[in-house]
């Protein structure tokens, strides 16, 4: 068997990455011309794929033949904010100790993306008959946005992948399913009056107030009619947690807002979910007052979506990482990651990769060294299957 790195030389990386604090709401450029000078010095083709707006970008890299059939390692360059969370060490340094090392991205997920580029020095050197691919993506934090435009991207490439891991962290557990997510804003308008003269007017907020009690309602009728055991909890959720409105407590408000989401199961359509509630939001809340104030209304707008992943009958990527895995078991996850976007583009996908994600989003993030190990002998087996 190909040796993998070192582990000193996989936490290098990982400490180099973690040096580059990608907050979603910051450039991720630094953190890609890195690894884009470290993949080419290894032997990689490297394409960086600027982001419309060009503050942050997406990174392609091949390394072997430029045929079809090659496998993708993909991932996330973002970061979740440490702002407000009582860290004991600095975020953007890593630190090791007692078999982990600790700082902001070490589990979700620069933990994989340091493997995938530590291993790539060794994957060149091997006679790869198809390529290993390593996709660096950004903004998936905050609705999975990056991802389509690298996919788009790759479907106007020549050489198509055949398969794609996601290293979200699962302790090197494969899973072929997770549910997807949509992000709405739906804004409510209704009639400004003194608040002792309510005949006169129609609160938003008391508008806003009966749209998401709908939104309760939709969601305990799937939660009796549409299960999926597979899953905890075991159905498509929608849940309302950001709200806005009024101007003053005395003033009927003119206008309010919420924001919420859906993550639906696989099988499970968000888009039927939309158009089911502005249908029932119009019957049920605006149509009894339109006699009275014609001008209520609501409207809602999507601020980001991606689908969930469904488990593939004889997947090419749950058999190929079962095997690498040296497992047959698969698991499934409720939260929503890339691997639904790389399904719908036409790869076989699933996830897989080192830590835990209940270790993600908190002060004090952190993985097992051990798993890191785990990880780069995974991919160290990935070059001698394709090598066959």
């Amino acid at each position: 068997m190909t040796q993998k790195p070192s582990t000193d030389t996989i936490l290098a990386e990982l400490a180099a990455l973690i040096a580059f604090p990608t907050v979603s709401s910051e450039t991720n450029r630094p953190l890609i011309e890195h690894a884009a000078a470290r993949l080419r010095e290894a032997g990689a083709v490297v394409e960086v794929i600027p982001a419309p707006e060009g503050d942050k970008a997406s990174l392609w890299a091949t390394i072997g033949p430029p045929v079809d059939g090659g496998v993708v390692l993909a991932g996330h360059s973002d970061v979740v904010p440490v702002v407000g969370q009582p860290w004991t060490s600095e975020p953007f340094d890593l630190v090791r100790r007692e078999g982990r090392v600790y700082g902001r991205g070490t589990a979700d997920m620069k933990g994989f993306a340091a493997c995938a580029v530590a291993c790539a020095p060794l994957l060149a050197a091997m006679p790869l008959k198809r390529p290993v691919h390593i996709a660096l993506t950004y903004d998936e934090e905050i609705g999975c946005l990056g991802a389509p435009k690298l996919l788009d991207w790759l479907g106007r490439q020549a050489v198509k992948p055949d398969i794609a891991f996601i290293g979200e962290p699962t302790l090197m557990q494969v899973v072929n399913a997770h549910k997807g997510i949509t992000v709405a804003r739906t804004t409510l308008r209704g009639v400004e009056a003194h608040s002792s003269l309510s005949h006169k007017g129609v609160s938003a907020v008391g508008l806003a107030a009966k749209a998401i009690v709908l939104l309760m309602e939709m969601e305990e009728e799937l939660v009796a009619t549409r299960r999926n055991p597979d899953f905890l909890p075991a159905h498509t959720t929608i849940s309302t947690n950001v709200i806005a409105g009024g101007t003053a407590v005395n003033i009927l408000a003119g206008e309010a807002q919420f924001e919420w989401n859906i993550r639906p199961v696989p099988g499970d359509d968000a888009g039927a979910i939309l158009a089911r509630f502005a249908v029932e939001a119009e019957r049920r809340i605006l149509a009894p007052l339109r006699d009275r104030f014609p001008t209520v209304s609501l409207a809602t707008e999507i601020l980001s979506s991606a689908p969930p992943l469904a488990p593939e009958a004889e997947g090419r990527a749950e058999a190929l990482a079962k095997q690498l895995a040296r497992t047959n078991h698969a698991i499934t996850v409720p939260y929503a990651a890339e691997a639904g976007q790389f399904q719908e583009a036409g790869l076989s996908a699933v996830i897989i990769g080192p830590g835990s994600i209940e270790q993600a989003h908190k002060a004090d993030e952190w993985v097992d060294i051990d798993q890191i190990d785990q990880c780069a002998a995974f991919i160290m087996r990935l070059g001698e299957h394709l090598s066959r």
